[in-house]
């Protein structure tokens, strides 16, 4: 890792000895990865890390062997999600082993490089620099999906992640029924086709609240605001996820809600999600 934070983080290998053999891994580490996957949105607060999360668990659950990559520098949080805070990377000869989480899930964070009260003071260059050695320094070692968690914005670290895996199969772009989130969320789109970055589909979180007493929904920050979006991009829209309480006190807790409430609505639409990505990644189109 970079010299900056020496103190906080131990390197992977020092700049000399990544130099020659970057490009090369990178190459090699990603060939062993099926597919690979960018979550992204333009916005913060739509819930990106909790979907990528229980999308990665959802596929997870069908015997598939998954990795989560927290490209997420300043405010990595699938650790908590997952659970996984305070685990400590295991450095080889051949590389840094990712965390293993739930489900055989393979996860590798800059949080389990910190102590809990370090913040993360890098500007782009550093941050590319962590994102890269990710990926070529990691042994992910054979995968069927790698998603990759990235920050709010259309900045250093989705700007890394495309031009570092041009064979990227698609982003999820997520975004919330209100109006505002979903301008905000379209220059997402727009970022992915500028980069051709193919866009797998966009998931509108947050759709609605269904009374558990009485069944009356409730849209709390409006509807449709997705599938507007999805339509006026011109690109297919994944589905919608309800407000459900227990996937905050999940989250909090650690543990992904999909495998702790498999018969509710809201796990219901994540399956229903995962199917058509599985559908694009094996057709490159969803119908």
């Amino acid at each position: 890792m970079p010299e900056t934070y020496k103190q906080s983080i131990t390197p992977l290998r020092t700049h000399k000895e990544q130099q020659p053999q970057e490009q090369h891994e990178l190459k090699e580490r990603m060939s062993k990865i099926k597919h690979k996957i960018a979550i992204i949105s333009g916005k913060g607060g739509v819930g990106k890390s909790t979907i990528t999360v229980n999308i990665a668990t959802a596929f997870a659950m069908q015997n598939k062997q998954v990795g989560i990559l927290d490209a997420d520098i300043h405010g990595p949080s699938v650790p908590k999600l997952l659970g996984l805070e305070g685990r400590q990377i295991k450095i080889s000869p051949n590389g840094a082993e990712p965390v293993e989480g739930p489900w055989g899930l393979k996860v590798m964070s800059i949080d389990f490089f910190l102590t809990p009260e370090a913040p993360v003071i890098w500007r782009g260059p550093l941050k590319m620099r962590a994102i890269k050695q990710f990926l070529s320094e990691v042994i992910w070692n054979e995968l069927d999906y790698l998603f990759i968690d990235l920050p709010p914005g259309t900045g250093d670290e989705p700007l890394s992640i495309a031009q570092l895996l041009p064979e990227l199969d698609g982003v999820i772009i997520i975004t919330m029924p209100t109006q505002l989130a979903s301008s905000i969320v379209n220059k997402a789109i727009t970022f992915a086709e500028k980069l051709n970055m193919p866009v797998i589909g966009v998931v509108e979180n947050m759709s609605g609240f269904i009374c558990p007493h009485c069944n009356k929904k409730t849209e709390i920050f409006g509807s449709g605001g997705g599938e507007k979006l999805s339509n006026k991009a011109g690109v297919a829209f994944l589905g919608s996820i309800p407000i459900d309480p227990q996937i905050r006190v999940d989250s909090d807790s650690g543990r992904p809600f999909v495998y702790s409430n498999k018969e509710s609505a809201t796990t219901k639409a994540f399956k229903e999600i995962i199917a058509k990505v599985q559908k694009f990644t094996e057709n490159k189109k969803i119908m």
